[in-house]
């Protein structure tokens, strides 16, 4: 069965030429052209994979995108002439899985939305337990983060990257190991994406990001989860 995409873009034009070339290449394409219906759509039909705009009237993309993280871990491309540093930021701050910039080459908006569902598929059944070091506690059955007893917002990312982590207390783990455990073998050599999502967490879970006490760099080689206690 073919896997279905789900497009969430205000340009009538612009999901009527990617539609075409989505279903060329064997994919069902629905769409929706405000975020409120495309968060409808998203509940009722469960697609695969989610196309979203960023410049959108009303609810824009990055709300759009929040919103279906509170529900659900279907990957998120974010397709948008929104490419400025910040935006692409902020796009992966709010739960996005991968970002492309319009104009688009069709090859590469096709191998990104391949790597993301192979990815998708590849998700081992969630792992049971609760890990705790020093003031932070990760509990994989409820999918929660506390530090110091305060509840902390992760996007799925951050969650699977810190789950890693803590289940690697002490360990050196290569830039390498990482990004293959959390994005997949796709994403073995994006170093600076994994950089990003380290400073995320940090801004979360370190008592000063600035000096680190939990994620310690390892210069040109990785990270090392120090667990106190």
């Amino acid at each position: 069965m073919s896997p279905t995409l789900l497009v969430i873009d205000d340009d009538r034009e612009f999901i009527d030429l990617l539609r075409k070339r989505l279903e060329g290449a064997g994919y069902r394409i629905l769409a929706a052209l405000d975020g409120e219906t495309g968060l409808r759509m998203l509940e009722s039909e469960r697609p695969d994979l989610v196309i979203l705009d960023i410049m959108m009237p009303g609810m824009d993309g990055y709300e759009v995108c929040r919103r279906i993280r509170q529900v659900s871990e279907v990957p998120i491309l974010m397709l948008t002439a929104k490419g400025m540093t910040p935006d692409v930021v902020r796009g992966l701050e709010v739960g996005a899985d991968d970002y492309v910039t319009k104009p688009y080459e069709t090859d590469v908006l096709l191998a990104r939305i391949r790597a993301l569902l192979r990815r998708a598929q590849r998700q081992p059944p969630p792992e049971q337990g609760v890990y705790r070091c020093g003031e932070i506690v990760l509990d994989l059955d409820q999918h929660t983060v506390t530090v110091a007893g305060r509840p902390v917002s992760l996007t799925p990312l951050e969650f699977r990257l810190l789950s890693v982590m803590m289940r690697n207390p002490g360990r050196l783990l290569p830039h390498r190991y990482l990004l293959t455990q959390v994005w997949g073998p796709e994403y073995a050599e994006d170093v600076d994406n994994l950089k990003l999502y380290i400073h995320y967490l940090r801004q979360k879970i370190e008592p000063d990001p600035r000096h680190p006490r939990y994620i310690l760099t390892e210069w040109g080689i990785g990270y090392r989860f120090q667990c106190e206690g």
